[in-house]
């Protein structure tokens, strides 16, 4: 396998046990990334950390540039992902400080670029996306859980709504309806980009409050921060032995989800528009 890469999401704009040695600024063909990539060891075993957000977590959901986060992680060798993510909880069983690896997702965002095939140079790409994550990594996020002795959640469907406003009660009765799990702001179209460009990606949820009208109380940044402050612990946690496991993670479909032909493509067509960028 590659390197192992981590989105870091709110809550999470620095690993801290991660031992950086050093960051670079990749330029991709779709933008800037959120920041810098921060390379190191994590675990013993090298590691490309990426914050979602920015690492002042001054980007907004609708405003992160997925395509160049994930870009700049496939050109640096990064094969497989753990993503983390902050989510409002919205079933009973997801309850404020719960973690869990989903397994499916629905994507209610709209206006983001969701794909790196926009015809033109490239071919138009339809991947088969029945199953969003890659099962290795997710079997490896709840194995290094168990080891660890650390409480999780073995599946749920995670609802992508646009933020950066949390959502009304009425649109959490919907999404309920169609089978959320819990709610969030960016798991899309980061998974569907990551199995466009065959990366291995898998997210990694701590459900930081209970979802609009799930609770008496009104929504607080307080509690959530509070929620937060606790349960990164047990994310680095579980990340860091994840890690250790990833390293026997051999091939699986997600990296033949377009076919090296079309991935040839594709950077025979980044490549060009990357030449055309103003210096």
């Amino acid at each position: 396998m590659g390197v192992v890469g981590i989105i870091g999401g709110s809550g999470l704009t620095q690993l801290k046990n991660l031992e950086i040695q050093q960051r670079r600024i990749i330029r991709t063909p779709f933008g800037e990334p959120s920041g810098p990539l921060s390379f190191g060891r994590l675990n013993g075993f090298d590691v490309v950390f990426l914050a979602r957000h920015g690492y002042g977590h001054t980007i907004p959901p609708h405003r992160v540039n997925y395509r160049a986060n994930i870009w700049a992680l496939h050109h640096v060798g990064v094969s497989h992902v753990m993503a983390v993510a902050a989510v409002g909880g919205i079933t009973a069983p997801m309850q404020s400080g719960v973690l869990l690896v989903p397994d499916q997702l629905i994507d209610y965002t709209h206006g983001r670029p969701s794909t790196f095939f926009e015809g033109g140079e490239s071919q138009v790409i339809h991947i088969d996306y029945s199953e969003p994550y890659c099962p290795l990594v997710r079997q490896r996020l709840l194995l290094a859980a168990q080891q660890l002795g650390i409480v999780i959640q073995d599946g749920g469907t995670y609802a992508v709504t646009p933020g950066p406003r949390l959502e009304t009660a009425a649109e959490i009765r919907r999404i309920e309806r169609d089978g959320g799990d819990v709610v969030g702001m960016t798991g899309s179209p980061e998974a569907p980009l990551a199995r466009e460009i065959g990366l291995c990606y898998a997210p990694l949820a701590l459900v930081v409050n209970p979802a609009a009208g799930k609770a008496a109380e009104p929504i607080t940044m307080a509690a959530i921060d509070a929620v937060m402050h606790e349960g990164m612990g047990r994310v680095r946690e579980v990340l860091a032995r994840a890690v250790t496991l990833l390293q026997d993670c051999g091939p699986c479909d997600c990296g033949t989800a377009v076919g090296p032909e079309a991935l040839h493509a594709l950077h025979q067509a980044a490549h060009i528009a990357k030449q055309r960028q103003p210096v």
